[in-house]
């Protein structure tokens, strides 16, 4: 698996890996690049079956596009790297820092869940999705990631994003459900073994705080943040302060340590 993939930054920075959520590109930390690439050399990629990334056979699950993840960076010789995923990116995140710390200096998990509810929702949409397409699902999950205030502000970001989720191809949106689905976390989020810091957002109905909460309990030595004024996308509701807390986590909010 070679995933799609780009590099912002300094060439002789510490690398931090950026994971998206299910349904959107890398384009998802678009708005973030400018506060972290002066302190980071920023690897952002496409799960499999979204954005350029190719389609696989599945069964897709956490684990396997955890271990494209690993593959990626052994194709750039990254022997360790900060992680910080979104939701979906968030899951991958937990499984490395449980069975891949060896890879993981540092770890971010943003409006993410150790379980993202019963999965026979996920196996419902997954079916809606290659039978219709992602188009019919869009309201809905928009509707999740941004509070009614920021739709009202910025409809034109909100409707890139939008844009971003229905070119998802069905394929590998259905794969990621199937992985979601699967994803229950919560009996070995003991074993993440690398220093951890859980974003929530005070109004994401997806990952709500109490998702962040059990994770930030269960994590040796995490700590808990909450965004406040933002939904599930708070990377993008909120740039400059999910950008602040990740600094600060990774050492850097006052410049390249």
């Amino acid at each position: 698996m070679r995933l799609h993939h780009r590099f912002d930054g300094p060439p002789d920075a510490p690398v931090l890996v950026l994971s998206s959520s299910l349904g959107t590109t890398l384009e998802l930390w678009d708005v973030n690049v400018g506060a972290l690439a002066d302190r980071f050399r920023l690897l952002r990629y496409d799960h499999r079956g979204h954005g350029a990334s190719p389609l696989q056979e599945g069964p897709y699950t956490v684990a396997v596009l955890a271990g494209d993840v690993l593959e990626l960076l052994d194709e750039h010789g990254l022997e360790r790297v900060s992680f910080c995923g979104l939701s979906l990116g968030g899951a991958v995140g937990l499984w490395l820092g449980a069975f891949g710390a060896e890879r993981i200096d540092r770890l971010v998990v943003a409006c993410s869940s150790a379980r993202f509810g019963p999965p026979e929702g996920w196996l419902e949409r997954a079916v809606t999705v290659r039978s219709e397409g992602v188009s019919p699902i869009a309201e809905t999950v928009v509707g999740r990631w941004f509070t009614k205030d920021f739709a009202r502000r910025e409809p034109d970001l909100v409707d890139h994003y939008r844009r971003m989720l229905e070119a998802t191809p069905p394929e590998g949106y259905a794969g990621c459900c199937e992985a979601i689905a699967a994803w229950d976390f919560r009996k070995s989020l003991g074993e993440v073994r690398v220093p951890s810091l859980v974003i929530s957002a005070s109004d994401d109905p997806s990952t709500p705080v109490e998702h962040g909460r059990l994770i930030a309990e269960s994590v040796p030595g995490a700590e808990l943040a909450i965004v406040d004024g933002a939904a599930h996308l708070a990377n993008v509701a909120q740039p400059a302060e999910f950008a602040r807390l990740v600094l600060r986590h990774l050492g850097m909010e006052g410049g390249r340590a």
